[in-house]
């Protein structure tokens, strides 16, 4: 009788997979590359106002668009009076006073607020915090006449303090909230040991809270800043040439001779520039003002 070798096992071999790594890369890829499709989509209509503020009002007004037409600085020119139209700059300094004034205005208030709602909790301040959140509640259209009301009867229309004190009491809430997330990550043992060491309570504010939270100021500042710059109802119906700020300017330029449409690009492109320098200026602290307190 012969002996057989036993015949050896047969091994199938798996089924081809894409490696984990080569996956994420994938997946990676299309995620930028859908990122990059919105964000082209949410620029897009920047990118276009600034094209066609360099076009002449005849390329301007063509339908199609002319996107290759030649470039031409005549709707800035325009834009700052060069047709003796009105110059833009009381308009800008008043959106500029009244924007940063009032934002001075709410840190100076907001920050001991926060303070003592968040290191220094009073009683009941979860209900404190509901009241600053109502404010927010009432449509801001609901609230015009009567502030209109109020400031004919003091006659303080067409003022540009009218304006620093509406926009410090519409931006005072969200700064609140804003502040007391970034004060309550405050280490409680640091001013504890501050207190035993004799500091009071303004100086371990000053010397101690504030540079600890800087970036959660300037996050505040520049957002309460943009608030205040942007803002076009109240400015629109509480001022008239006085106190008149750019986002009512602008909207001068739609007029019963027709839209033109070279010149409110302009107008729109230099009334964008402060808040984009502001934003670009505090970028790295609005970063680490926005994720403070995120990881810990």
């Amino acid at each position: 009788m012969t002996a057989t070798a036993d015949a050896p096992p047969t091994v199938t071999a798996p089924a081809e997979t894409a490696p984990a790594p080569r996956r994420r890369r994938r997946t990676n890829a299309a995620i930028g590359l859908v990122a990059w499709i919105v964000g082209l989509i949410f620029v897009a209509p920047v990118i276009w106002m600034l094209l066609t503020s360099f076009h002449s009002e005849p390329d301007a007004a063509t339908n199609p668009p002319s996107v290759f037409a030649p470039l031409t600085v005549e709707g800035y020119a325009n834009f700052f009076g060069a047709d003796g139209g009105a110059t833009p700059w009381p308009p800008l300094l008043n959106s500029l006073t009244a924007s940063i004034v009032s934002t001075a205005f709410v840190l100076v208030l907001a920050v001991p607020a926060a303070y003592a709602l968040s290191i220094r909790p009073v009683e009941k301040w979860r209900d404190v915090l509901f009241f600053f959140l109502s404010t927010k509640m009432l449509p801001v259209v609901a609230a015009l006449l009567p502030v209109y009301l109020i400031a004919q009867g003091l006659g303080v229309l067409d003022n540009i303090w009218l304006l620093i004190v509406v926009y410090t009491s519409m931006n005072l809430p969200i700064a609140v909230w804003m502040m007391r997330s970034f004060l309550a990550e405050v280490p409680g043992e640091v001013l504890e040991a501050a207190a035993l060491d004799g500091c009071s309570l303004t100086r371990s504010l000053r010397t101690i809270v504030i540079p600890m939270v800087l970036p959660g100021i300037a996050a505040t500042a520049l957002i309460c800043f943009i608030f205040s710059w942007n803002e076009l109802l109240f400015a629109r119906v509480l001022t008239g040439t006085v106190a008149q700020t750019a986002p009512v300017f602008l909207i001068g330029f739609v007029t019963s001779q027709g839209l033109f449409l070279a010149k409110v690009c302009a107008a729109a492109v230099v009334v964008s520039l402060p808040v984009l320098i502001a934003g670009f200026a505090a970028q790295d602290k609005l970063v680490q003002g926005l994720s403070l307190g995120a990881i810990k």
